[in-house]
């Protein structure tokens, strides 16, 4: 994983040099990471997949802390990111702030694990998030879907030009 970088002390974003450069070059990063992960999925069953080496520290942690969470419904976004959700996830992912690089970086996340990503059916979250969240979907199997829809996908397409 990539390690973070210190932002100057006297660093003031409204009036850096290339601001719409470096805005450019976060989007593209979000999207990296979306296609990347995606492209994990058509190729590995979710449920047998590792996205950190914490995976079972972090699924245990989200059980405990937020017992209330069903990973195979829809995220309220407005809970989510509501004053006390915020205080909530903020709690949670600072445990990791020293573990996991890029911990608070944004992310693209998919509102519900039966949709693929689209720009309604997403949300930008920081990674931490994203990781306790498709971590919970894998273990349930939850996105193993798109690894037998590639498959599938892959054999007609064999299958067509024999």
């Amino acid at each position: 994983m990539a390690t973070t970088q210190q932002v100057p002390k006297d660093f003031d974003p409204e009036t850096a040099d290339n601001l719409e450069d470096i805005e450019k070059q976060f989007a593209v990063k979000v999207v990296q990471h979306m296609q990347t992960y995606w492209s994990i999925l058509e190729r590995v069953k979710g449920s047998s997949l590792r996205l950190t080496k914490y995976d079972d520290d972090i699924y245990e942690h989200l059980k405990r802390d937020f017992p209330e969470f069903d990973p195979a419904e829809t995220i309220d976004e407005d809970k989510m990111k509501s004053k006390e959700g915020k205080e909530r996830w903020r709690n949670f992912m600072m445990v990791y702030e020293k573990k996991i690089d890029d911990y608070n970086f944004g992310t693209m996340l998919r509102s519900n694990p039966k949709w693929e990503y689209g720009q309604e059916e997403t949300i930008f979250v920081p990674r931490m998030q994203f990781y306790a969240i498709e971590i919970a979907r894998n273990r349930l199997g939850l996105n193993d879907w798109i690894y037998e829809q590639a498959q599938k996908e892959k054999a007609e397409a064999a299958k067509s030009s024999s």
